[in-house]
């Protein structure tokens, strides 16, 4: 017998943005978020500090380099409804002048279908 109020865990495709495409200008790393994120883990794997974004234009957080930013919005939980996440259609801006390197986000979601 099946269980089927289980929610499992799928990925999305991994996201990235090489250096040479990182400016003093916000740059999107990647396309939105395709479903609601429950895990979303942020890496800086260049050589600067550098600066993100959610919408674009205003500075939310930095990541020194070689550092990341996992949030982690529904540990412990096991429904999908009314859980907190990062929203579908979500998309990450990121700014700074690396040398080398790059930025990766990895976005996993839940799924309670077969």
């Amino acid at each position: 017998m099946s269980n089927n109020l289980a929610v499992r865990l799928y990925p999305e495709p991994v996201r990235s943005l090489a250096f040479g495409s990182i400016s003093g200008t916000y740059a999107g790393i990647g396309t939105p978020l395709t479903n609601p994120s429950r895990i979303y883990w942020l890496q800086n794997n260049t050589d600067v500090l550098l600066t993100f974004s959610w919408d674009g234009v205003v500075d939310h957080f930095v990541l020194p380099t070689g550092s990341f930013v996992l949030l982690d919005v529904t540990s412990n939980r096991t429904d999908n409804g009314g859980a907190l996440n990062v929203a579908s259609g979500q998309r990450t801006y990121v700014k700074g002048t690396p040398t080398v390197g790059g930025v990766y986000l990895s976005s996993f979601y839940g799924f309670n279908g077969n």
